[in-house]
């Protein structure tokens, strides 16, 4: 256990600061993606695109299950491409309410940080590397500079601002 008190204010805001990051990472990652990527594997036996926002998906609702005192995991089987992105930002948004609501966090901030948030983090790059290879690259960017806003964890993240993108 940490010494992150779940009652802080400034406890709630990182969560949902690290909430929105994610969002506009992984908005970014998988905007403008063909149905084709979706299904992309780099060996035979490497998850797809697919599986990896489906698992990214799971990640979101057990930490909003943890953050509530109920932790549950639950291996959701992946929704075709469009509605899997869909159930994606709809399980951040349902987690960011949570954590907007005021309930009480009834895990340790920490553990939900480390285990669901940032494990969604490190998937997201792994989209991103799966995007190139699959010969869908998108530019890279400059994400301390990039417009993040707390509660905007939707799939409607506001563009890179000129000139912070690069090749």
């Amino acid at each position: 256990m940490t010494n992150i008190p779940s009652d802080d204010p400034v406890t709630r805001l990182f969560l949902r600061h690290a909430l929105a990051t994610l969002a506009y990472r992984a908005g970014k990652t998988v905007r403008g993606t063909p149905e084709s990527y979706a299904s992309y594997k780099s060996a035979p036996e490497s998850p797809s695109p697919n599986q990896i926002l489906a698992h990214m998906g799971d990640l979101m609702d057990w930490a909003l299950t943890m953050a509530n005192g109920s932790p549950k995991w639950t291996n959701a089987r992946p929704l075709p491409w469009n509605q899997e992105i869909d159930r994606f930002f709809t399980a951040v948004q349902r987690f960011d309410d949570y954590l907007e609501s005021g309930l009480p966090i009834a895990w340790d901030p920490a553990r939900i940080f480390q285990g669901g948030i940032a494990d969604a983090l490190t998937h997201t790059g792994q989209l991103a590397m799966l995007r190139r290879l699959s010969g869908h690259k998108m530019k890279g960017e400059n994400y301390s500079k990039a417009q993040i806003a707390v509660g905007r964890v939707g799939s409607d993240q506001a563009p890179p601002e000129p000139g912070n993108e690069f090749d």
